[in-house]
């Protein structure tokens, strides 16, 4: 009997155990999953590249050009290349030969101009756990800001860089790239760099882009008062036209401080696209030392 009341002891607290590391397994599975999720504002103006007209040098079938004159010693507007009679056949041919050639210089040219630059560019920022009042400003502008329009993604740039800016207490991190791409290009670019940022987040609990809100709802958490914990915050534009001038590689605090300045100048007219991604979203959440490192290897401390 004894031994039997060992054996369903023994069973209770085995089972017990189980329980309980249930419970902690599964039950820290939706905080992490809240922890991990990112907001994601902006929007873009790529539009297909216009094809400039060029007029044909081609006659049409129905039309009969009038004879041209001679002029008696075929002096025909190039005295200088043609002399004596039966100068008008040459002369024509002479120019139709400049007609092409001009016609396929302005045609070189429109080519030339379509090929415009584009400066596609990233700036990232690590921030101690302490700028959570930067979360709430960013769901607000992903919230109310009009991401359909150039003026309105011009506001998200220039209120997020200046968030960024006014508090250079809580930067710890910093991270840029920069590169110039053709025009026909620039889209394939940006959607790369953004979608190489995006992979990283294990979900987005709220974005808006191109004025498409969407929402998940989060978890209910606590704040955690560990400060080894962060925030990360990247932005990415495309920029036509004149583009940007070069965003420095981020050593120092007065790197990144330049590289918000320059990624955050971008004249409306100039701006293609922008995206501005947060994580995590929720303020009940920060990011710990070993996310920051394992999902964003490319950032740098100052």
């Amino acid at each position: 009997m004894a031994k039997l009341k060992s054996l369903i002891r023994s069973f209770v607290a085995v089972f017990s155990l189980v329980i309980l590391l249930s419970s902690i397994l599964f039950g820290s599975s939706e905080p992490a999953w809240a922890k991990r999720s990112s907001g994601r504002v902006g929007g873009s103006s790529f539009r297909a590249t216009p094809r400039r007209s060029v007029p044909s040098s081609r006659t049409p079938s129905n039309y009969y050009p009038s004879p041209v004159p001679s002029f008696g010693g075929g002096w025909f507007l190039f005295p200088f290349l043609l002399g004596g009679g039966g100068g008008s056949l040459l002369s024509l041919l002479v120019l139709v030969t400049i007609g092409g050639i001009l016609v396929q210089g302005f045609r070189n040219a429109g080519i030339t101009g379509l090929q415009s630059k584009v400066t596609v560019a990233k700036v990232q920022v690590g921030l101690l756990a302490s700028a959570r009042g930067l979360q709430s400003d960013l769901n607000r502008l992903a919230m109310e800001c009009d991401t359909s329009s150039q003026s309105g993604l011009v506001q998200i740039l220039q209120e997020t860089t200046l968030a960024l800016l006014r508090h250079p207490e809580y930067w710890v991190y910093g991270n840029s790239k920069q590169e110039t791409v053709s025009l026909d290009r620039s889209e394939q670019a940006f959607n790369a760099m953004a979608m190489a940022e995006r992979s990283k987040q294990e979900l987005e609990s709220l974005s808006n882009v191109n004025n498409r809100i969407q929402e998940r709802e989060a978890l209910p958490g606590q704040d955690n008062e560990d400060p080894s914990e962060y925030i990360v915050v990247t932005i990415m534009v495309a920029a036509g036209k004149e583009g940007l001038p070069p965003i420095p590689a981020i050593r120092s605090a007065a790197d990144l401080q330049q590289a918000l300045k320059t990624i955050g100048s971008v004249a409306t007219n100039n701006l293609l696209a922008l995206e501005v991604i947060w994580e995590p979203q929720s303020t009940a959440y920060t990011l710990t030392a070993q996310d920051l490192v394992m999902v964003y290897p490319d950032l740098v401390r100052i």
